[in-house]
């Protein structure tokens, strides 16, 4: 009976040094995308500071594919305990106009939690193309709109739409060309097989920094310390034009408030390291918190403005 009772003894530390054990804790984040993007290296950065600031271990679960629905979906239908949240990009509120049909509904199942931050894109030029500015660039679409074709990471990303966003404000024509993600499209536009692109900062730095690839706007309503020398869009004399795609966490709905909040103020509590800060904005990504019911606020807006576009130009994913 003793020696019975010291195997059970010895096995509850093992199980207990596994994890295992009845009480631990494990929050699931899910990045609806690939390994490596934006979204899968924000949630990384953040995640050692979310495990002491919870007091559970953090895991992040890559579940790509669909533009984010697949992710999105599995996030929609998980416990609404808290113990699974999401972290997404604008795209989240493309997606119920570019697909006719999702496997979970956009209001009803899933809540905004918080934001993370913002990152201006940055428009972009092949150095084959004879402008150095917004002004020459718009000259010279409409004087040879035949000859501008624009890259994206495929239809419905958000490169697409930025571009679609611009020729609807600044009433030119210029031919899509999508690729199966944006590495494929930065070839071609060093190589000069299409003419401009809309781009992350991060993805794009790299090839401006060296000289691929000419830089002549980028899309928030001010400079981004990124790119400090580059006049935005606004500057450049489409006033008011703002393309800032953001970045935040969501929650199953039904996960209850006092939950809600505990994950949102450690979300915000992270944001606030330095080096944290440091880190995102290598990546182009400037930190922007806001309240729960704020972030909530963003998304119904981009939720109606971007239906609104995306229904008008008749876009719809692949």
């Amino acid at each position: 009976m003793i020696r019975s009772k010291n195997i059970v003894f010895l096995l509850s530390i093992l199980f207990s040094s596994l994890g295992f054990a009845q009480g631990s804790k494990t929050t699931t984040i899910i990045v609806p995308f690939a390994s490596s993007g934006t979204v899968d290296i924000v949630a990384r950065q953040l995640a050692p500071d979310l495990s002491k600031l919870l007091g559970d271990s953090v895991v992040i679960e890559n579940r790509g594919g669909g533009g984010g629905t697949i992710g999105t979906t599995k996030l929609a239908t998980s416990n609404p305990d808290g113990k699974t949240l999401m972290f997404h990009h604008m795209g989240f509120v493309f997606n119920p106009a570019l697909y006719d049909k999702l496997p979970f509904d956009t209001r009803r199942d899933i809540i905004p939690l918080a934001s993370i931050g913002v990152t201006p894109n940055v428009l972009v030029v092949t150095n084959a193309l004879p402008v150095k500015n917004v002004s020459e660039f718009l000259a010279y679409v409409n004087k040879y709109p035949d000859k501008v074709n624009f890259g994206s990471g495929g239809v419905g990303s958000a490169g697409h739409l930025a571009m679609e966003m611009l020729k609807d404000r600044a009433h030119f024509r210029a031919t899509h060309i999508p690729y199966k993600g944006s590495g494929p499209a930065i070839v071609d536009l060093i190589s000069g097989q299409i003419q401009v692109m809309f781009m992350t900062i991060a993805a794009i730095k790299p090839y401006i920094d060296s000289g691929q690839v000419r830089a002549i706007a980028t899309s928030g309503l001010v400079r981004t310390p990124s790119l400090p020398t580059i006049p935005t869009l606004d500057e450049s004399g489409l006033k008011g034009f703002s393309f800032e795609p953001w970045y935040g966490s969501f929650a199953p709905a039904k996960t209850p408030p006092k939950t809600l909040d505990q994950i949102h103020k450690a979300i915000n509590e992270s944001l606030k390291d330095p080096e944290n800060q440091t880190k995102l904005l290598a990546q182009g990504l400037e930190v922007k918190p806001m309240s729960r019911a704020q972030f909530a606020d963003q998304v119904e807006l981009d939720l109606v403005k971007w239906d609104k576009l995306i229904r008008k130009l008749e876009i719809k994913a692949d």
